[in-house]
């Protein structure tokens, strides 16, 4: 079945411009001037769908603290249409063919976007890095320090240089969370007081272990990932050739000086710093020393995000964004005078290229998935109801800038001003037949 969805703003490679995509079986078949047989969305923005490739889904093991259905019902409602799971918070860990089996068959029949899944790369499972890439997985992640659940193991330097060598061998990409573990700081005075915990997590400890990545990555030929850099001088360092850095929302948003006492929603590792290192952020973007920008949603029930207490010392470090990633990052970029087509060059082109999927998704080409999002820039909203399991988030309450529509994937509307499809219409992504949406 073929349709037609036109605009007097359509983001396409070569920037804003009117045009009419034509859709036939889920591929953008043509792009044509506008046309009077197309749905007819005005001036509102018809952009590449939002690729997410920092997402704790947590499902199974830990499914009451977020779940396919629910985090990819938010997605959806937020303009992305594809994410990549993290391989850690759920029980078991994706650490082997079987955990990816298990949760493929866990989610298949719940997703309401696209989703694949990075494999685990700890201590005890390097030997089977191979195993895990033929069963499906876009790539691997892995933690320089002490991940926060005790299902998850990090890597030394020798483990961590046995990883880099095996998946330079299998021509995949390492994810990896920098902080050194040596320069972390036990917590000291009043858990209520933010700059308290800021100071158990230094910006040396950043530094020091991307500097180590930098080397290993040199030496092994390894394709790596620096996730959620949170300081300017982490981004500034001599680039390595095949070593890229993500940020996230969140410390492109908030600052140190503004967190208030006892409010926990903002804690996370490595931790929101002073507005000076988020303008450095903003600066490393726009230089092209990060090139994406992902949620790092990481969600748990509330009651372990200590919002009662509000002790910083004792709270889970996640913050929930889910469904707020485009308009969260679009309110200070606008507030920059940075172009829309460069967040989505961030948000979806990027995080694409890093997947492994260019070749579907992240840009609306001729040949490509239909994932696109209806994206009105100029309104604003107050952050209200959210979809996420628990929908603790330190936005509640903020004015942002840009409202999702409509969000459609692979040609089919799934979200719709507040309405969903009637059924889940997502896809399991993978390198291989392993993980299919038929499991």
């Amino acid at each position: 079945m073929k349709e037609s969805y036109t605009s007097q703003r359509v983001l396409l490679p070569e920037g804003l411009r009117p045009a009419t995509l034509v859709v036939e079986d889920g591929i953008i078949t043509a792009i044509e001037e506008p046309g009077h047989q197309a749905e007819d969305f005005g001036s509102k923005v018809l952009m590449p769908g939002i690729i997410d490739t920092h997402v704790h889904i947590n499902e199974p093991g830990r499914t009451h603290w977020e779940g396919f259905e629910s985090a990819t019902r938010s997605a959806a409602a937020g303009g992305l249409t594809t994410l990549v799971d993290m391989p850690l918070n759920c029980i078991p860990s994706t650490v082997d063919a079987a955990a990816l089996q298990g949760k493929c068959s866990v989610a298949a029949p719940q997703l309401w976007v696209d989703v694949g899944f990075w494999g685990a790369a700890v201590p005890d499972n390097l030997e089977q890095l191979a195993g895990l890439q033929q069963a499906g997985v876009l790539g691997f992640k892995c933690f320089l320090s002490h991940p926060g659940t005790e299902e998850f193991a990090h890597l030394n330097e020798q483990q961590l240089e046995r990883a880099m060598l095996e998946i330079a061998r299998l021509g995949s990409v390492l994810l990896l969370h920098a902080e050194e573990p040596a320069l972390l700081r036990d917590f000291t005075g009043n858990p209520r007081d933010y700059h308290a915990y800021l100071a158990t997590r230094p910006v040396e400890a950043e530094v020091a272990s991307i500097q180590k990545v930098l080397r290993l990555a040199q030496k092994t030929g390894c394709r790596c990932h620096v996730v959620h850099v949170a300081c300017q001088e982490g981004a500034s360092l001599f680039p390595v050739d095949g070593v890229t850095y993500e940020t996230c929302p969140h410390y492109l948003y908030f600052s140190a000086e503004e967190v208030p006492e006892g409010d926990t929603r903002l804690k996370c590792a490595p931790p929101i710093r002073s507005a000076a290192q988020r303008d450095g952020l903003w600066q490393a973007l726009q230089r092209g020393s990060i090139s994406l920008i992902a949620s790092d949603h990481s969600p748990s029930p509330a009651d372990l995000k200590e919002l009662d207490s509000g002790d910083f010392s004792k709270a889970w470090g996640g913050i929930s964004s889910l469904q707020l990633v485009l308009p969260a990052v679009w309110t200070p970029a606008a507030e920059r005078g940075i172009e829309l087509a460069q967040v989505s060059q961030w948000l979806s082109a990027a995080p694409a290229e890093l997947a492994g999927l260019s070749a579907r998704k992240g840009s609306l080409r001729v040949g490509l998935d239909a994932d696109f999002v209806v994206f009105d820039p100029d309104q604003h909203f107050v952050v209200g109801d959210l979809f996420h399991r628990h929908p603790v988030t330190p936005y509640q309450g903020r004015t942002l800038k840009g409202v999702v529509e409509t969000t459609f994937l692979r040609g089919q509307r799934v979200f719709d001003r507040g309405q969903w499809a009637k059924a889940p219409a997502g896809q399991i992504l993978s390198r291989s037949r392993a993980c299919s949406p038929s499991i």
